[in-house]
């Protein structure tokens, strides 16, 4: 018989590090076998976290520093061995409204006691209903009335596409070259290491000059015309519209450069999937939620989704998205069609209930607004330098989603949006790079402050002219 012997259950003091859960002792069916083992019980001392971390955690995640993260405070990041950091990048875009803010994690804290966990197919509880409660009045069309809560912003992807499948009795899916969707189903994302793309999925180029090699003044009308020209080709040539389930969209470009889809793009979308019977998947997952300065981008050209994908900073940082549509079509669905184990954890939506209630009381999308007229001045004073100028390409986004394009090839110093990026670490502010070209995103909590902007900014511009001097 397979035997355990003293299973240890302990919890280490935070300064004595990582305790270790597991047998001390095990063997296998029969005695004396190879398999027989002992197991350390002991535990990791702190300052030998990292190395043990190094050496178990899965080769493929990458990371842009060293060492362990163990706070995180407003705009604020620390390490363990006492650096801290300005965070400019919430997580990739997810703790939006700063790392613990004292409402959502007493909310999330409150509902630990209370009830953790009870599976969407069992029960509805109160904090799902209560989170539908209060994004009811915030959606970008009163049409999206039917919600449904996962954990990722690629699980919520998936769902939207086994909706819009569902709904029509259609299979393709056409995407725009750049974008993630947070998705492997259909990632069409710049850097994937050779993982493809599902069949059936098809793409045509975002609205913006470098995918389709034009010059970088090419004006919004033209890139639109180009994009939607595209779109026409491939349903002629490669998915027929009877054929074609959704064309997904991100109203403004994540993963792939931080670039704003021009509105008459948007609104040519809507028009050819009213015209061939095609869902029209809007994903806010990163640029979502008062990123923008709007509740969400959509708004701005006046669209509506058939199906809206949320996630990232619905939460706060605890794991929570959702797939929003109108009960027209969800009512199509059969029950049991749709779920997950996790799915709308009451935690998680305990938290999403306090994100939206702190984004009332705090005016959060004032401070969006007031907040990227400032960073645009700063950028822009930047770009406008005259020994500088002519590296900077462009200054682009909506709200506190913001992209600096720096130019490449000759005359130009080699990979320079990674360079000052790390420069920018080394001076104590965290801030990410996106996409195959030389782009810096700017993505700081949507209620920093005009002080710790300007010092986010302050560390930017000082990084650019190191990086151009050095060459």
């Amino acid at each position: 018989m397979l035997r355990s012997r003293l299973v240890s259950f302990s919890r280490a003091a935070p300064s004595r590090g990582l305790t270790i859960l597991s047998a001390k002792h095990y063997d296998s069916p029969h005695a004396g076998s190879q398999h027989s083992r002992t197991i350390s019980t002991k535990s990791v001392a702190a300052e030998d976290l990292h190395e043990f971390g190094a050496k178990h955690v899965t080769k493929g995640l990458g990371r842009i520093t060293q060492g362990i993260m163990t706070k995180g405070e407003g705009s604020y990041v620390y390490y363990d061995d006492g650096r801290k950091y300005l965070d400019f990048t919430c997580g990739i875009g997810v703790t939006n409204l700063g790392h613990a803010h004292p409402k959502v994690s007493k909310a999330a804290a409150d509902q630990c006691m209370q009830l953790v966990h009870s599976q969407c197919s069992i029960a509805m509880h109160e904090p799902y209903i209560r989170l539908i409660e209060r994004l009811l009045p915030v959606m970008p069309h009163p049409s999206l009335d039917s919600f449904f809560f996962w954990n990722s912003g690629s699980e919520a992807v998936e769902a939207a596409i086994k909706m819009a499948r569902w709904f029509t009795g259609k299979q393709n899916i056409i995407t725009m070259q750049g974008p993630q969707h947070s998705s492997f189903h259909i990632e069409i994302q710049p850097h994937v290491h050779d993982f493809y793309p599902q069949p059936g999925v098809f793409s045509i180029p975002y609205p913006y000059w470098h995918q389709s090699n034009l010059p970088a003044d090419t004006s919004p009308e033209a890139l639109s015309s180009n994009s939607l020209y595209q779109l026409d080709l491939l349903l002629s040539q490669q998915t027929a519209p009877s054929d074609t389930a959704a064309i997904i969209v991100e109203p403004v470009l994540g993963e792939g450069g931080y670039v704003p889809a021009p509105p008459q793009f948007l609104q040519g979308l809507r028009e050819v999937c009213d015209k061939h019977g095609i869902i029209l998947i809007i994903d806010e997952v990163q640029c979502g939620y008062g990123r923008t300065g709007s509740w969400f981008a959509i708004e701005e050209s006046g669209v509506k989704p058939d199906i809206l994908v949320i996630a990232k900073g619905l939460g706060n940082g605890f794991p929570i998205s959702g797939v929003v549509s109108r009960r027209e079509l969800t009512d199509k669905l059969a029950p049991g069609s749709m779920g997950g184990t996790y799915a709308g954890n009451a935690v998680a939506c305990a938290a999403a209930v306090a994100c939206n209630d702190v984004f009332h009381e705090e005016n959060v999308l004032e401070n969006v607004n007031a907040r990227s007229k400032e960073l645009f001045a700063a950028l822009n004073e930047v770009k406008s330098d005259p020994s500088l100028d002519h590296h900077i390409l462009d200054v682009r986004g909506r709200g506190l989603m913001v992209g600096v394009e720096f130019a490449r090839g000759e005359g130009h110093p080699k990979n320079m949006a990674a360079r000052v990026a790390k420069k920018c670490i080394e001076k104590g502010m965290l801030i990410l790079t996106t996409s195959v070209y030389e782009v810096i995103r700017f993505i700081p909590p949507l209620n920093i402050t005009k002080e710790d902007l300007k010092k986010g900014t302050d560390v930017f511009a000082e990084s650019v002219r190191e990086v151009v001097k050095e060459g």
